[in-house]
């Protein structure tokens, strides 16, 4: 293969033209670029993966490598951090050295290497470290990923002749943010449905094909890159500007520590002009202050990258089931970029219009309005909190414990005991007796007689003894006929809900002999046999949501729906002729509230993304001067690493014991972070840019090949740019 970076071939023609005066005067035709299609096709692929992983990324954390939420939001956020500040890394490696197409390739392998290890690493009966391959898989992903992030949009601007081709290019980047926004809406949905609807290797999901089929869309879209390279105008590695301005503003910092006394200068930054030129001194000094405004912009990212985080471990534990179709929780993701290709063209038509006729018109407001919004999200966010804390388990704290007691006879009992508050209470046959606020320092005993006021010859006997309780643990009692008589078994219970989302049950069997209890899953296409458990085994069984046939010894005893979130205990029984019963009691409510209340949460934080993204990126690029445009777009991404590593700090501090508490925090800080973003923009001057003599300073100039970067200066280049 020829060197790519050497090349530098005029893009073939298509049917679109545009007409332009050659050097004798004569109209000359300049058509759209054919390779345009190559690139796009490349960003739609490209962008299917990476959304299509990172959607079921955090279930598969906690679901099969049993890292805990905070660990796996931790792991999520780390990731999406190092993909952003890979951006600036990728784009001085393209403009230093390798060039864009090169660059674009060579990362592209390794972004592909790190989807195999992660989709290998799922794959159960391989006996891989699947930590291990999912941690290399992300930070090759991350480096691949990140590396090309600012070099495709560019590559892409490259192929079109300036100013000639404006209106093209134009077009170019509405097709690129389509592509991005359509390869992640189609992910967003399908890698949910591959993951939880497809079963594999005797699993009830199948994560490998969740990460497996976006893995082949990456290599898919190298095939596809590769192809059009034939058509590609590619320029030299001109240098990166990024690189300049940091060596630019190290100079004056270095020089102005050794000169101040002696050569006082009117900024700090013109120390540093006799080595780098009165043009790049003067640019750097204005994006320094267009980068003040940037201070508080991490912020938002911070709560917007969480939509694939913590709202997706709430949606969890949330209902799906709408009756026709179950939403999958990562599934809610896809609402964000459904509902970006339905606002952006809304803004334009209705929403800005609307807003400047209460006087919001500047970009500055703007941007000012789509981070309150943000702030917004999360008070709903904490609002849907609070309303599903009454669906979640009460856990003993520090000075607590809870006691438990499940009757398996067919008696009713009258129990006198020192129990704090139940001196008397009536425990029914097949029933359960709870008390979750019992204070109690290290343990606690309690005497009890429990007399039955039921007849039948196994429910003549009194039965007393002892409850022991210990602190910040869930103690349960089992009244159960065993061996000719009563018996009372105490075993250390669990009542919270799965990490996964996914339902639990206990068998509690009170049966003269050890009866074998199976659960036949028959919401399937074929029934088939997921759980096979005796009565004398009282395991907690993490199950399936699902619709099951028990059967007691091969005999349908009781048809039951286990649903999301909640944990039961059966309790299997003999009756007098010889047959099984079984009662079924639900010891942690299942999830109650459907995950459409999410919806408001999602729209309000996407009309603030529309407003503060593409707004920011907007009035930005129109500040800055044109050959620090690149700069400013790695600049950009940093600001998304920095805020998701704010995530990181929250949620591996782990001040908060509730969640709702940890949205309140983010909520708040969005709010305080708009009103320092407010008095930075009140305080904004803009710089006039001068004109400078390339005679009388010779570094004035830039190379052509970042020239030609400087037609990223439009409205849709500024919505792609972050994606």
């Amino acid at each position: 293969m020829a060197d790519p970076s050497k090349e530098e071939s005029a893009a073939p023609e298509v049917e679109m033209e545009v007409e332009v005066k050659d050097v004798e005067g004569e109209t000359k035709k300049l058509k759209y670029p054919r390779a345009i299609p190559f690139i796009v096709s490349n960003e739609f692929c490209e962008r299917f993966n990476y959304y299509g992983m990172r959607t079921v990324l955090v279930l598969y954390l906690t679901r099969k490598l049993d890292f805990d939420d905070d660990t796996a939001t931790v792991l999520y956020h780390t990731f999406t951090t190092l993909v952003y500040f890979m951006c600036v890394v990728g784009a001085i490696i393209a403009d230093s050295w390798l060039g864009k197409f090169r660059t674009i390739f060579y990362l592209s392998i390794v972004y592909t290497i790190g989807s195999a290890c992660i989709a290998l690493g799922a794959i159960p009966t391989w006996d891989l470290n699947a930590r291990a391959a999912t941690i290399a898989g992300l930070l090759l992903i991350a480096f691949g990923s990140g590396g090309i992030k600012p070099c495709v949009a560019a590559f892409g601007g490259e192929q079109f002749k300036l100013p000639e081709q404006a209106k093209y290019l134009a077009l170019f980047f509405s097709m690129f943010y389509f592509a991005v926004n359509s390869g992640s809406f189609v992910s967003t949905m399908v890698t949910p449905i591959l993951r939880e609807d497809v079963k594999c290797f005797d699993d009830d999901d199948c994560f490998p094909l969740a990460f497996g089929v976006p893995g082949v869309l990456m290599v898919v879209s190298i095939i596809i890159f590769v192809l059009g390279k034939p058509l590609y105008k590619m320029s030299a590695p001109a240098g990166n500007m990024f690189v300049k301005v940091s060596k630019c503003i190290w100079t004056a910092i270095r020089t102005r520590s050794r000169e101040k006394s002696v050569n006082p200068r009117e900024h700090w930054l013109d120390y540093s002009e006799k080595r780098w030129g009165r043009q790049l001194v003067d640019e750097t000094r204005i994006l320094l202050n267009v980068l003040t405004l940037y201070i508080p912009l991490p912020v938002f990212w911070a709560l917007f990258d969480q939509q694939g985080s913590r709202w997706t471990f709430q949606a969890t534990r949330m209902d799906g089931d709408l009756g026709f179709w179950t939403i999958k929780p990562d599934q809610m993701q896809v609402i964000n970029p459904l509902l970006i290709l339905v606002f952006i063209p809304l803004y334009e038509i209705a929403f800005y219009p609307l807003l400047s006729m209460i006087g919001i018109r500047r970009p500055l407001q703007k941007l000012t309005l789509g981070g309150i919004f943000a702030g917004v999200a999360f008070v709903i966010s904490t609002i849907v909190e609070i309303q599903l804390e009454s669906t979640y388990a009460v856990l003993p704290k520090a000075g607590e414990g809870q006691l438990r007691i499940f009757n398996g006879l067919e008696c009713d009992y009258l129990v006198r005991s020192d129990v704090p508050e139940h001196a008397d209470f009536t425990l029914e046959r097949m029933s359960m007796f709870e008390e979750k606020y019992l204070s109690v320092s290290g343990s606690a005993r309690y005497t009890y007689t429990m007399t039955s006021t039921s007849a039948g010859p196994d429910c003549e006997v009194p039965v007393q003894g002892t409850f022991e309780v210990n602190e910040e643990k869930q103690i349960s009692y089992f009244l159960r006929k065993q061996n000719g008589g009563t018996d009372m078994l105490r075993y250390e219970d669990d009542t919270e809900k799965s990490s996964k989302g996914y339902p639990m049950f206990r068998v509690l069997g009170s049966t003269a002999t050890n009866r074998i209890v199976v659960f036949r899953d028959i919401d399937t296409s074929k029934p088939f046999d997921r759980h096979t458990n005796g009565s004398y085994v009282y395991d907690l069984i993490e199950s399936y949501p699902s619709d099951y046939d028990i059967f007691v010894d091969g005999e349908l005893t009781l048809t039951f729906s286990m649903r999301l979130g909640g944990v039961y205990a059966f309790i299997v029984s003999d009756l007098d002729n010889g047959r099984a019963t079984i009662q079924t009691i639900e010891v942690t409510e299942a999830n109650s509230i459907n995950m459409l209340w999410l919806i408001p949460q999602y729209v309000v934080m996407t009309l603030g993304e529309v407003m503060y993204s593409i707004t920011g990126l907007e009035f930005s690029f129109t500040q800055a001067p044109q050959s620090m445009k690149s700069v400013l777009q790695g600049c950009w991404q940093l600001t998304v690493a920095v805020g998701n590593l704010i995530v990181v700090i929250v949620a591996e501090a782990k001040i908060f014991d509730a969640q709702k508490w940890e949205f309140v925090l983010f909520a708040g800080l969005m709010f305080v972070d708009m009103g320092l973003f407010a008095i930075l923009a009140w305080r904004y001057k803009a710089i006039p840019l001068k004109t400078y003599d390339e005679e009388d300073d010779p570094n004035a100039t830039l190379p052509i090949e970042q020239k030609e970067e400087h037609g990223l200066d439009n409205p849709a280049f500024k919505k792609a740019s972050d994606e």
